[in-house]
C-alpha cells in the first residue's frame, strides 16, 4: 500500500508546480513532517484506543518514516541526510525571518 507515499509525492509536485521556489519546497517538507509529528503525538497521548489506532493505521510517523518504509541500505542514508539538510535549510530560513524582524 503506498497511499501516504503518493500523497507526499503529490504534495510535494503541487507546492513545486505553483510556487516554484526552493523556499517554498523546504517550508512545504517541514509543514508536512510537522503535521505528522503532531497526529505521532496524538496517537500515544490521546485517550481513545480507536482513534489511536485508526492513525497508526493509516497515517505515517514522518516523513523519515516514510522513506524507511520504502527504501533501505544506501539510498535510504542518502534520502535521510537529504532530508536532514533540507531541514537546516528550514531552520536557517525561520532565523532568517526572525532576524529580519528583530525579534531576538
Amino acid at each position: 500500500m503506498y497511499i501516504d507515499l503518493i500523497i507526499l509525492i503529490l504534495l510535494i509536485l503541487l507546492v513545486v508546480m505553483f510556487f516554484k521556489r526552493f523556499s517554498s519546497f523546504v517550508f512545504a517538507m517541514a509543514i508536512i513532517d510537522i503535521f505528522l509529528r503532531i497526529l505521532t503525538f496524538i496517537k500515544y497521548n490521546i485517550g481513545l484506543p480507536d482513534v489511536a489506532a485508526l492513525i497508526g493505521k493509516y497515517i505515517p510517523e514522518s516523513i523519515i518514516a516514510i522513506i524507511h518504509k520504502y527504501s533501505s541500505g544506501i539510498v535510504s542514508t542518502i534520502l535521510d541526510w537529504a532530508f536532514v539538510v533540507i531541514m537546516c535549510i528550514f531552520l536557517g530560513y525561520i532565523i532568517k525571518i526572525f532576524a529580519s524582524k528583530k525579534k531576538f
